[in-house]
């Protein structure tokens, strides 16, 4: 990777859009911000550079989703699966096949929203179930810790529940806390980024109060609703993108 004043700026909004998605949303939907990052670099670096990003985002987004916002019998069903997820991401990163997680996701999560347009886009509060958290929250570390993409298994168990907009967004948050905290030094160590890397981290750092303090400003102009219909758009663009990263990688 070159430093660059075009990797520097590409870069820079790659995060502040990561930051603003975390604001608004509470975390998961990452990999919208990706494609720009992937323009001046590998995925694998993008990986590197994200990962203590990742951590100092969530920490800042703390200030905003306090835990009044956290719905706690879901993240105990939910936060062991993650970190047994994102062990197993670790143990098989080299294994996995990374384009086949991405197409499967990514037609999961289709379905998934198919389901939720033939229902009439109806904000539903179904009763919470323990297998489906626990899956949920192993499907989510699997993924984010080998593609960067945790945020659809979360959605598809989290969207369902009627969840007030400040509890979906709180609960999203601590979840991609604990995981981002636990996947930074596996990353960190299968990436080892070197000192322009290191440099790029500390000047993007600068994006993340403004991109989350935007986020959560546009958070509460929207209602619930909107809220639920934009996580469901937003949805539809990651597992857009999924495919597209699978379908080219088997092409390649």
């Amino acid at each position: 990777m070159a430093l660059t004043a075009t990797t520097i700026v590409i870069a820079f909004a790659g995060v502040f859009l990561i930051c603003f998605m975390k604001g608004a949303f509470g975390g998961g939907f990452s990999i919208i911000g990706i494609p720009l990052l992937s323009l001046v670099m590998d995925p694998i670096t993008a990986g590197g550079l994200l990962a203590p990003l990742f951590v100092a985002m969530d920490l800042f987004a703390l200030r905003y989703w306090k835990p009044s916002t956290w719905s706690k019998p879901d993240l105990v069903l939910l936060l062991p699966g993650l970190v047994s997820g994102i062990g197993i991401g670790v143990v098989m990163f080299g294994l996995l096949d990374h384009c086949a997680i991405e197409i499967l996701m990514a037609l999961a999560t289709l379905a998934f929203v198919g389901l939720w347009l033939i229902g009439g886009s109806k904000v539903s509060a179904r009763p919470r179930s323990r297998s489906k958290a626990v899956a949920a929250g192993v499907l989510s570390g699997v993924t984010t810790m080998v593609a960067h993409s945790g945020g659809p298994p979360l959605a598809m168990y989290l969207l369902p529940l009627g969840l007030s907009k400040e509890v979906y967004a709180g609960t999203t948050s601590l979840f991609f806390t604990v995981g981002n905290a636990t996947k930074a030094v596996p990353w960190l160590l299968l990436v080892r980024p070197d000192a322009k890397e290191w440099i790029l981290m500390a000047i993007c750092l600068l994006a993340i109060p403004v991109g989350v303090w935007l986020g959560f400003r546009l958070h509460g102009k929207l209602d619930q609703r909107q809220i639920f219909r934009a996580c469901y758009g937003l949805l539809v663009l990651t597992s857009a993108k999924l495919l597209w990263d699978g379908i080219r990688g088997f092409c390649l």
